[in-house]
């Protein structure tokens, strides 16, 4: 696997919503770093985490690819969603540590922009550790 293919089905994954399609993009103990704090390791963790994508919906990722290497790659990649549950409109909220969204029962659940940069390594065909940095925000209407 390369950056190339990586991105390929890390988009694919998270557009079909599918987090079976992206815990085998990684390696058995692969790791993936969803912000520089937190890890997700092997494939029960990182089913666990991606689950979260099922609570989007009309999901739209592009990417463009930095640097590559034999053994990994940067890529620069760009999600926007629609939150399709107060449940994950309270995951955002909490993780944002502010109140950007200020909205009254029975308010619209906003569109959300993503944009971050993910650097990642690769082994035997499998991504082994993925570290991402990355922003969210509503869309702005």
């Amino acid at each position: 696997m390369n950056i190339e293919a990586f991105m390929q089905g890390y988009k694919r994954a998270w557009e079909a919503r599918d987090p079976q399609m992206f815990a085998s993009l990684f390696a058995p103990d692969g790791q993936y770093h969803n912000t520089p704090f937190a890890v997700q390791v092997g494939h029960a963790q990182l089913r666990e985490y991606w689950h979260r994508v099922t609570l989007q919906e009309d999901v739209h990722l592009s990417y463009e690819v930095l640097s590559t290497a034999p053994t990994g790659g940067i890529a620069h990649w760009h999600v926007t969603y629609q939150v399709a549950s107060e449940e994950l409109f309270q995951i955002w909220a909490r993780s944002t540590g502010t109140n950007l969204v200020a909205r009254k029962p029975g308010d619209p659940l906003p569109r959300m922009v993503l944009d971050g940069v993910l650097q990642a390594d690769f082994a035997a065909g499998l991504c082994q550790r993925c570290r991402l940095w990355w922003h969210s925000m509503p869309q702005p209407a």
